[in-house]
């Protein structure tokens, strides 16, 4: 183990602390359990410093619908490919939805073909393309889960109070603890316990998991993105699962509290609505969505543009949909690094910073 945590440098700045938390988990995990780490960042982070190779060979890491590109639905990806076919429209997006495939296109493609598709690092910069082009009708891509939607309903009021009339967004966002019951209900889905998100538990805090533990029962536990955190998370999963007592803990308290940041979900609450929402892999979750509100409705580009988008089945062999649920990993997928590689992606997994096939690639031989 020793050699083990010292070719990971820096990452492990307490390796002693290190040693005892793999020491303690070798204890509690002697028998096998799955547990899925929900959040895309999680996933890379455990690639990254090597974490699986720390684990005793009874835990098996499942990968969840935790990365918010790609469990954006079909039909939403064409509805953003649709939108920037416009020729009034300019397209505002972060970058990872770029390369996305549509189902024929992508909002690439389309920029190549001479759409007016830019990547913007923050979602006020939207709002300022809004302001410098006038005679244009800017639509930001909303997409994430509960960490983005705050500065997302942030750029609706502001557009408002400036009375930006050529702003808007697609709004497709979604909500984690819906998606952490309909993974429960899903007959393929077997899962032992939960290694929560850190980022969306900030926002959220453990108060927004207690209705989904109370129905279900099964060990969860919020964890930060350091090894060191990572390892503390599943140190209390495995140990809850060996003792048969399931539990809600949160091994973040530094950054994560039981009421999360009441600021950032009044202004999600004042922009947004629950709705239900289509999720790639998981299909429609009920209450999983967020919907902008009657009242800023002159800012929901979907209600502007009334755009009809065929239902559409996902591409062809692509198992994202498998990925995301952990009922496969991708080395199962007939098209892993065959027809479907980080330069030339068949589905979102490949392409997302945070997607599941995206790390295998990069991290594992």
């Amino acid at each position: 183990m020793k050699d083990q945590l010292s070719q990971f440098g820096e990452a492990f700045r307490e390796p002693q602390l290190a040693r005892s938390l793999v020491a303690q988990l070798k204890i509690s995990a002697r028998a096998p359990m799955r547990i899925m780490e929900v959040c895309g960042t999680h996933t890379m982070a455990i690639f990254r410093h090597g974490i699986r190779a720390l684990l005793p060979p009874t835990v098996t890491l499942l990968s969840g619908p935790g990365c918010p590109v790609c469990v954006t639905d079909q039909n939403d990806i064409d509805g953003f490919i649709a939108l920037a076919q416009r020729e009034e429209v300019i397209v505002a997006t972060f970058g990872d939805l770029m390369r996305v495939p549509g189902t024929y296109t992508s909002l690439q493609r389309e920029k190549a073909e001479g759409a007016d598709v830019r990547v913007v690092y923050s979602p006020m910069d939207a709002v300022q393309l809004a302001q410098d082009h006038p005679d244009r009708t800017v639509v930001s891509l909303g997409v994430g889960f509960e960490t983005t939607t705050p500065t997302i309903a942030a750029t609706i009021l502001t557009a408002q109070q400036l009375k930006l009339p050529n702003f808007c967004v697609y709004a497709a966002h979604k909500t984690v603890p819906q998606a952490l019951a309909a993974l429960m209900a899903h007959p393929k889905v077997r899962i032992d316990g939960f290694l929560l998100p850190g980022h969306v538990s900030v926002i959220i805090g453990m108060q927004a998991y207690r209705p989904f533990f109370e129905a279900h029962a099964i060990p969860c536990a919020a964890a930060g993105f350091e090894p060191l955190d990572i390892l503390q998370g599943l140190l209390m999963l495995a140990r809850q699962i060996k003792a048969g007592r399931p539990a809600l803990e949160n091994a973040y308290p530094r950054a994560v509290t039981e009421a999360g940041n009441p600021k950032a979900r009044t202004i999600m609450d004042q922009v947004f609505v629950a709705c239900d929402a289509r999720w790639r892999g998981l299909g429609e979750i009920p209450g999983s969505g967020l919907a902008i509100r009657p009242e800023f409705s002159q800012f929901d580009a979907a209600r502007r543009f009334k755009i009809a988008v065929v239902d559409m089945p996902p591409p062809k062999g692509c198992a994202c949909g498998e990925i995301l649920t952990g009922i496969k990993t991708p080395p199962e997928c007939p098209l892993f690094r065959t027809r479907c590689t980080p330069m030339d992606p068949v589905g979102p997994c490949m392409v997302s910073s945070e997607g599941t096939c995206a790390a295998y690639y990069r991290y594992s031989s």
